[in-house]
């Protein structure tokens, strides 16, 4: 296989492009545990209405674990919005359009949102009142099916040459709430140094979801904390500031 071709670069992955493919390698500190069940949520998502790109071959390149899945032509919404940003308001539009599309959809095989939560945050760097009180309140949220993608941002939204939105990247899909799945994006925009973007996406979120802020605020400090437990230390200290106000609202 040529790796010639190179589309990403991450701090654990390397994604490049071969003829009608897309060839995800992983490093090798990465766990083979973690690349099977990407791939497995991302097979269990293919066949509910989504436009998501198949896998077609998980296997090993140089001694490092691969995903082979389709290659989708087009540009990421992150790009659109970097390189148009006369139109990012409508490019915020398409990404909170995807997501709520994503809510309407079932896949009850996936792992539930507030266990895979519950977990992290017992393996979260928190002070035992801080962890005891996200605990109580992680339990006393409500419980959905919602299909949840939980790293939804614009780089991993492709807008293709015929208009068509495909959603990459389904690491961290879970059955929860969508709530906490829109305090995933809103964090993630706030990560990339976008605080406006970041309320602005939230204000169109709510706007069109028709679900209450307060709701998606409620969830701030779960994410975040369970989002601290990966990353590097500056993510990490960012992340655990949020998870310490327990009381936002």
């Amino acid at each position: 296989m040529n790796l010639d071709t190179v589309i990403a670069e991450r701090k654990t992955k390397t994604i490049y492009r071969v003829d009608d493919k897309a060839v995800k390698v992983f490093n090798h500190s990465f766990a083979k545990a973690d690349i099977l069940n990407e791939a497995l949520n991302q097979a269990r998502v293919e066949g509910i209405g989504l436009n998501v790109p198949k896998i077609l071959e998980v296997t090993t390149i140089d001694g490092r674990w691969a995903i082979v899945s389709e290659y989708i032509e087009g540009e990421t919404l992150s790009h659109l919005m970097r390189d148009d940003p006369e139109n990012k308001a409508k490019y915020l539009e398409m990404l909170v359009d995807t997501q709520i599309l994503i809510h309407t959809k079932r896949s009850p095989l996936l792992s539930r949102l507030k266990d895979k939560m519950n977990r992290k945050i017992l393996s979260a760097d928190l002070d035992p009142v801080t962890r005891y009180e996200l605990l109580i309140r992680l339990e006393g949220l409500p419980t959905h099916d919602k299909l949840c993608h939980g790293d939804l941002c614009p780089s991993n939204v492709i807008l293709t040459p015929k208009g068509e939105l495909y959603v990459l990247d389904w690491a961290h899909a879970t059955q929860g709430n969508a709530s906490a799945d829109a305090a995933r994006t809103f964090l993630t925009f706030n990560l990339s140094g976008d605080p406006k973007t970041a309320d602005e996406y939230l204000d169109l979120f709510c706007q069109k979801s028709d679900i209450e802020k307060r709701y998606v605020q409620k969830w701030m400090p779960i994410v975040a904390a369970s989002q601290s437990v990966k990353g590097n230390l500056e993510e990490r200290d960012f992340l655990l500031r949020w998870a310490n106000v327990v009381d936002y609202e």
